[in-house]
């Protein structure tokens, strides 16, 4: 058998790897900006806890880490690909060192060791390229001064630092020890680039599904992942089909009352770990059978066919008409009817309100996204609560009465189906009884025609042919022996003739012009406010504002970022803030008032972002001669910190953010 020249690869300790020898590691200048932020930070060091809390024969295998020598130095690594995962690691390091450099000389010398050159004490094992090597070095030496400018460097030090106390790091040492990875060396005549590609763009990434299912498989015995495959997977792949990862974020939304995204970086996948942190067999089971009993009515959503309930199918088929982002709600109304927690009656409530909410806006033009994640927290509260949040979000008579005059019908076939009493609207066509088009011998009374129709006229008619009062069902065998007629002879050979009453009503009106069309109006507008109904609680209209739990978690700090919102509502209050650093400190501030000891319960719970003393270099604003608070965070990290210490307040449901027109785009 032959032997592979060219690539060397090697199982290997990661600690050791990085301890011995005297090569520096370097980051080529082709290589992308080091980008990783909290969040992969935040697993690294729940893998590092995980693995060392497990016996010694227990080890965590981080990946494979691409090297080739550099020919032009004396034995350099040229990093080609782990350069993110080093880097971090390398940060977590030095967090560590640094904490424990004044209590522990010889953990801090080990730290030390992986850190730094050997014959160099002043230059770092990893060396980044030019452009932010001094930035990375600054951080990892301990040398930053206040002018330096902030980084990822900083930002994910800074969240190290405050997770790791002194008298844990052994524990998290013992954990840096059991991490192992693939070292892959490559010789004089390797193609570089092709390796990296074979490694990292041949076939499809994992997606976030199955990036659960593997989850909850891993750390089990052979036979038990058999069991839990047949019993409950299967059964969720089946009921749920191309829809699986649509319905873990739905699922998700629904049981946290948290957005969640589904777009970056396994944003699903991370909200289920953080949802359903240990997975041992013992909470696999209960957990199982409830994901299982939600997929079957997930299946019922995708197909309301498969509902017995003829009403509750016709509403379920009604709510699939604005998509399916309201699932989240519909599945924990579905699963209190099923259980018997909700009656029959309240159910269909729920399901209308869906309706009343996403058409109404829609008319009005209120963006219908970021909604049901509020709506699922008040419904926990009860069905009282869950009324008001919709009456809250839900445009009034007056705002819908006001649009139906002018604005073109949105869901025409649904909203006509429902007011002119038909089952299934797909089997007829929506007609304009002014045409859109009209041709020039186009006439609404038989005596003028459209050519004879002034200017004025001719604009008046087409901006109403797209309302509701010129709008009605028909069957397409009378639409085509119609098609372009004027409206005498649509009315005797097509209206008359309808099976739909409302289309037949027509007949009686033997002109068609804007006054008949502002007319018919007025007695639909009368009647959809009645089908599609608001609450009728005294509640505001919020003008679109964004309660702070929902408000978006942006990563880095994206173009606009400093104009993302156009004030905020704090219990009544209007703050001209505009963006996620002010936000952060004004709450922060505001909480050490208003709530602070829920401020100091959530920092405590969280390794900051409060502490009793400015413990590293960086921007800190003081809150009392003996509290700081540091200001050094990413954006994710300052808006999930807000909606935490408000939430864990009970002041979350008072805050509001208004989004300004960068913040929508951004």
């Amino acid at each position: 058998m032959s032997t592979a020249t060219n690539v060397e690869a090697t199982a290997v300790n990661t600690i050791e790897w990085l301890a011995t020898g005297s090569a520096t590691i370097v980051v080529p200048v082709y290589q992308r900006q080091y980008r990783w932020d909290i969040g992969g930070c935040e697993r690294l060091l729940s893998d590092v806890r995980a693995v060392a809390a497990e016996d010694d024969a227990h080890r965590h295998f981080i990946g494979s880490i691409l090297s080739a020598r550099d020919t032009g130095t004396a034995g350099d690594l040229i990093l080609i690909d782990g350069q993110q995962r080093l880097t971090t690691l390398m940060l977590l390091i030095a967090a560590l060192h640094h904490a424990v450099k004044d209590r522990d000389p010889q953990l801090a010398a080990d730290l030390q060791r992986v850190l730094v050159q050997h014959d160099q004490p002043s230059r770092t094992k990893l060396r980044p390229h030019d452009a932010w090597a001094d930035l990375y070095e600054s951080v990892v030496l301990d040398r930053r001064s206040d002018a330096e400018r902030e980084s990822r460097f900083d930002d994910n030090y800074a969240f190290f630092r405050s997770q790791v106390h002194a008298d844990e790091a052994p524990a998290i040492w013992r954990g840096l020890q059991k991490l192992e990875h693939v070292s892959i060396t490559l010789g004089a005549a390797a193609n570089a680039q092709q390796i990296f590609e074979s490694l990292n763009s041949t076939g499809e990434p994992l997606r976030d599904h199955e990036l659960i299912h593997n989850y909850i498989l891993m750390g089990l015995t052979h036979a038990e992942q058999l069991d839990v495959e047949a019993r409950f997977w299967l059964p969720i792949e089946q009921h749920t089909g191309e829809m699986i990862g649509a319905f873990w974020r739905h699922y998700l939304v629904m049981t946290t009352g948290r957005e969640v995204t589904a777009s970056g970086e396994h944003g699903v996948y991370s909200a289920f770990r953080q949802s359903f942190p240990r997975v041992d067999l013992e909470h696999l089971q209960a957990d199982a059978a409830t994901w299982r009993h939600y997929a079957e009515i997930y299946a019922t959503l995708l197909d309301p066919s498969l509902e017995s309930d003829a009403e509750i199918a016709r509403q379920l088929r009604y709510v699939n008409t604005f998509g399916r982002a309201a699932y989240p709600l519909v599945l924990s109304a579905y699963s209190d009817h099923v259980r018997g927690r909700v009656d029959r009656d309240e159910l269909i409530e729920t399901l209308e309100r869906i309706q009343a909410l996403y058409l109404r806006r829609t008319l009005v033009n209120l963006p219908n996204e970021r909604l049901i994640a509020r709506l699922c927290r008040a419904r926990a509260q009860g069905r009282d609560s869950l009324t008001r949040a919709f009456a809250r979000i839900t445009p009034s008579d007056e705002r819908v009465s006001a649009v139906l005059k002018y604005s073109e019908l949105p869901h025409a076939a649904y909203v006509l189906g429902r007011l002119e009493g038909v089952e299934d609207p797909s089997e007829f066509d929506v007609e304009h009884i002014v045409p859109s088009a009209p041709g020039d011998a186009w006439s609404g009374d038989g005596d003028r025609s459209w050519k004879e129709f002034s200017e004025d006229e001719q604009n008046s008619h087409r901006a109403l042919t797209p309302t509701l009062g010129n709008l009605t069902l028909l069957e397409p065998a009378l639409t085509e022996r119609v098609f372009g007629a004027s409206y005498p002879v649509k009315r005797t050979e097509a209206y008359s003739r309808s099976a739909v009453p409302a289309t037949r009503e027509l007949e009686s009106t033997t002109r068609w012009g804007t006054a008949e069309i502002a007319q018919r109006t007025v007695r639909l507008t009368s009647e959809l406010l009645r089908i599609w109904a608001r609450p009728s609680l005294p509640e505001i209209d919020d003008d679109g504002l964004t309660p702070i739990l929902d408000a978006i978690r942006r990563r880095g700090w994206p173009a606009g970022w400093e104009r993302e919102f156009d004030y905020v509502e704090y219990r009544g209050e209007r703050w001209e803030v505009y963006d996620v650093k002010h936000l952060f400190n004004r709450v922060l501030r505001r909480a050490w008032t208003d709530a602070r000891e829920s401020a100091l319960r959530y920092s405590a719970q969280h390794g900051g972002p409060i502490y009793d003393e400015m413990a590293w270099k960086g921007h800190w604003d003081e809150l009392d001669g003996s509290h700081f608070l540091y200001m050094g965070w990413d954006s994710n990290y300052m808006m999930s910190t807000v909606q935490g210490v408000l939430e864990e307040s009970g002041m979350a449901a008072e805050v509001f953010v208004k989004y300004s027109y960068i913040g929508n785009v951004m």
